[in-house]
């Protein structure tokens, strides 16, 4: 929206698929996008919609969490609504933030081009993973060791993207993505969607824990699929790739090039060895075939 001299930018988002850590998800989830502008979120309003038999403690919870998160990451809570109802059977919480750049400094996936990298901070499959274990430990206690649990967990400790997102958006970008529902592949084609371009992607450079992998074995679902809040998809130019990586890196994030953007005629491909596969259009999350 233009202000004049500044543009306030917004997104809204649900949380639908988590319930131990709802409070602290819902205020990433939101943020994670004005950040993926390359803009600096700066307040947030949650939208609460909890089943019947919820208790003023659960409510605690949930705020709790959202308090914590929100103070972490600088952005104040400005409002909302809370409210019980049978209209749904586990809690929703949709989030809205808001964020303010000057005119004209937002980034857009528009500005993709043929050559430029494509750049992932942190591991996929990182949210996914975590929800999924704190969520249903019971479905993973027995082919995760303890440690292997704990790894799990403190994945949710690593959602936001926001440092990232506004030190790439200071450099410039070709574009950004919060990796969420479909994943890198997922992430991929919406943003080759956009700017009407394709890809070659490498899948031996992806980043992805062992643990992740593990898990999605165990379930037969694809990783490169799997919700990954945390994992920041930056596009950058050959001017400004390495000058990215490196003060990412420098922030104490980690970051890794998995591919290039191509022409449209070109497709878009996951290179896998001697396997070329089609980039389909993302489907239902993986996390939903467990949960």
């Amino acid at each position: 929206v233009d202000f004049g001299e500044y543009d306030c930018v917004l997104s809204t988002d649900p949380i639908t698929g988590a319930v131990n850590e709802i409070g602290r998800l819902a205020i990433h989830i939101s943020c994670n996008d004005i950040a993926s502008n390359g803009v600096e979120p700066l307040g947030i309003l949650l939208s609460c919609m909890l089943p019947v038999g919820t208790s003023k403690e659960d409510v605690d919870q949930i705020m709790k969490q959202a308090a914590h998160e929100s103070a972490k990451i600088g952005v104040e809570i400005i409002g909302g609504h809370t409210e019980i109802t049978d209209a749904v059977n586990k809690p929703v919480i949709v989030s809205t933030a808001i964020g303010r750049g000057l005119r004209g400094s937002s980034q857009s996936a528009k500005d993709m081009k043929a050559g430029d990298y494509i750049l992932v901070t942190k591991q996929a499959g990182m949210e996914g993973t975590g929800i999924i274990v704190s969520d249903h430990p019971d479905k993973v206690k027995d082919i995760l060791s303890p440690d292997e649990m704990q790894q799990a967990l403190k994945m949710l400790d690593q959602v936001s993207v926001v440092k990232e997102g506004l030190i790439a958006g200071e450099i410039g970008t070709s574009g950004m993505h919060d990796i969420t529902e479909g994943g890198v592949l997922g992430s991929v084609w919406e943003m080759c969607e956009v700017s009407d371009t394709g890809a070659e992607i490498w899948k031996e450079k992806i980043p992805v824990s062992d643990v992740t992998k593990k898990i999605c074995d165990h379930f037969n679902i694809d990783w490169l699929r799997l919700i990954s809040s945390g994992c920041m998809m930056i596009v950058a130019s050959p001017d400004k790739k390495d000058l990215i990586m490196d003060r990412i890196q420098k922030s104490g994030i980690a970051i890794s090039c998995i591919g290039r953007v191509r022409d449209k005629s070109f497709g878009r491909i996951l290179i896998d060895g001697h396997l070329n596969t089609d980039i389909t259009p993302p489907d239902s999350d993986e996390l939903y075939k467990v949960i």
